[in-house]
């Protein structure tokens, strides 16, 4: 799609203002559903190695909708698609909470893993054709908007553990908000119907879309690794104990979000490819310096740097691969997100193998030399 091809019947900030809150309304139910696991976990009865054993329905929903999700993009467009999506993600959080059992648990899982990253593709797609309507770098702050909605859902929830709400009545509230906002705004998402295309499910995407992967996979090795095990590194490396424990997801999470809307003013001044290199170099920097020095404010600062390096990779490497002249803007997302979500799914088992084999700290430097490598391609890139 063409900047020529892009006509949008409202002024232009009408267009950012839907596409910022179609990207915040499924962070809010990602960390509703978040804060909830553990009540969950609870009410089935569930033992730790069975709710990590479940819990892997939702990568299997997201890997069944990859394929699915980049053709319907393509032939229904990316408004229908963020519409339809944003139902089935809500409906399925209500059904998460509902869940008598673990048979249907697994199923909700299951549907709420294929909405999750139907949305995922379709608004990134829509978000494209609002970075060419401005004319310069806007992808990082609806990322942001992400972030921030995953604060105000984990502050929700814990309102709702302390007033004794169930799951499924606080996500019923979530899913009633989120269909109403999405009423207000779907009106001024980009119609992109008419541009659909015809052709088969899933086509190998060109090596630059392939580079662009392999730097979301480098990243989120590093992201889905500071999810998993910031807590458990802060508890046996560092020896942190209550709440300092969480000290260093804490500032992982803070500066991810900020780093985040800071984003697109230094690639706007700097160059998309400075700002990728920059990013993995904070990345291994922090982490080296959280393994170097494990004391509670430096491992506190190498994770706000961590923070900061993984901040930006995601939305610059969609904001790239979105533009893709070889392919379908929804297309080249489920290409190099199919790629990405490699890592985000084999991180941390890795992270876990070589601690198990080694030490943390050493599991740890492998996360640091992810952040090299996305230094390292994306300085041969063309971008």
């Amino acid at each position: 799609m063409s900047d020529q091809a892009i006509h949008f019947p409202f002024p232009k900030h009408y267009l950012r203002i839907a596409v910022g809150a179609v990207f915040f309304l499924p962070g809010l139910i990602f960390a509703s559903w978040a804060s909830r696991i553990a009540t969950i976990q609870q009410t089935l009865n569930l033992s730790d190695a069975s709710l990590g054993a479940i819990l892997f329905s939702i990568p299997v929903g997201l890997i069944l909708s990859l394929p699915v999700a980049g053709w319907l993009v393509s032939h229904i467009g990316s408004r229908k698609l963020v519409l339809a999506g944003l139902v089935m993600y809500a409906l399925a959080l209500i059904g998460l909470g509902a869940s008598p059992n673990v048979p249907l648990l697994v199923a909700c899982m299951v549907l709420y893993g294929f909405a999750s990253n139907s949305v995922n593709i379709a608004v990134n797609t829509q978000a494209v054709a609002a970075e060419k309507l401005y004319g310069k770098p806007i992808m990082g702050s609806f990322h942001g908007l992400w972030s921030l909605a995953g604060f105000a859902g984990a502050g929700i929830g814990t309102i709702m553990i302390g007033q004794g709400v169930v799951p499924v009545q606080h996500f019923a509230v979530i899913a009633l908000v989120v269909i109403i906002f999405l009423f207000v705004f779907q009106r001024y998402l980009l119609d992109d119907s008419a541009k659909t295309e015809t052709g088969p499910a899933f086509v190998l995407p060109d090596r630059p879309l392939i580079k662009l992967g392999i730097i979301a996979f480098c990243s989120l090795i590093c992201e889905g690794a500071m999810f998993d095990w910031s807590v458990i590194y802060f508890k046996k490396i560092i020896n942190a104990s209550g709440a300092w424990m969480g000290a260093g997801y804490t500032c992982f999470m803070c500066t991810m979000a900020l780093g985040r809307f800071a984003a697109d003013w230094f690639a706007a001044r700097f160059g998309l490819k400075q700002t990728l290199q920059l990013s993995g170099l904070l990345t291994a920097s922090g982490l080296l310096v959280a393994v170097i020095f494990p004391h509670l404010y430096t491992a506190m600062l190498g994770f706000l740097l961590v923070g900061f390096g993984v901040s930006s990779v995601v939305p610059m490497v969609y904001s790239v691969a979105g533009k893709s002249k070889t392919m379908s803007p929804g297309m080249a997302l489920a290409a190099v997100s199919t790629i990405g979500f490699v890592g985000f799914l084999v991180g941390p088992p890795v992270i876990g193998f070589i601690a198990g084999a080694f030490s943390l700290r050493i599991s740890f430097m492998l996360i640091a030399v992810m952040g090299l490598c996305v230094t390292g391609i994306s300085s041969k890139v063309k971008l």
